[in-house]
């Protein structure tokens, strides 16, 4: 099982992402986490920099549509299988990109997919 990479990720325990590195762990799922404040959760590094991650096969993001332009190519560099559009990231625009690229695109939350048995 390949790492999910969360986008958006928070030491903010208020903060969706947070709970999703929180319950992604819990569920045995291994994490990498970007953000926009470095901090250390749950044993990981919060990077505020894109990194060459290795066997992503999720990307779940906590950004908004204004704030995924800048993470397109790297998204699509590091060749997830999937990529989760959790409610109010939802980007058409990055969405078709993805597909283009052969990448399966979910609208959906992470937090959901994991206490339903559909992550």
């Amino acid at each position: 099982m390949g790492k999910t990479l969360i986008i958006g990720a928070s030491s903010d325990t208020g903060r969706y992402s947070y709970l999703a590195a929180q319950e992604l762990l819990a569920y045995g799922h291994e994490i990498e986490l970007i953000g926009r404040k470095p901090d250390v959760i749950f044993g990981k590094k919060i990077e505020t920099q894109k990194k060459d991650f290795e066997d992503i096969d999720t990307v779940t993001l906590y950004i908004s549509d204004k704030f995924q332009p800048e993470y397109y190519k790297y998204v699509v560099s590091l060749n997830p299988r999937r990529v989760i559009f959790n409610p109010g990231t939802e980007n058409p625009e990055f969405e078709e990109l993805l597909i283009q690229n052969d990448i399966h695109v979910e609208e959906a939350c992470t937090l959901v997919m994991l206490k339903t048995g559909q992550y």
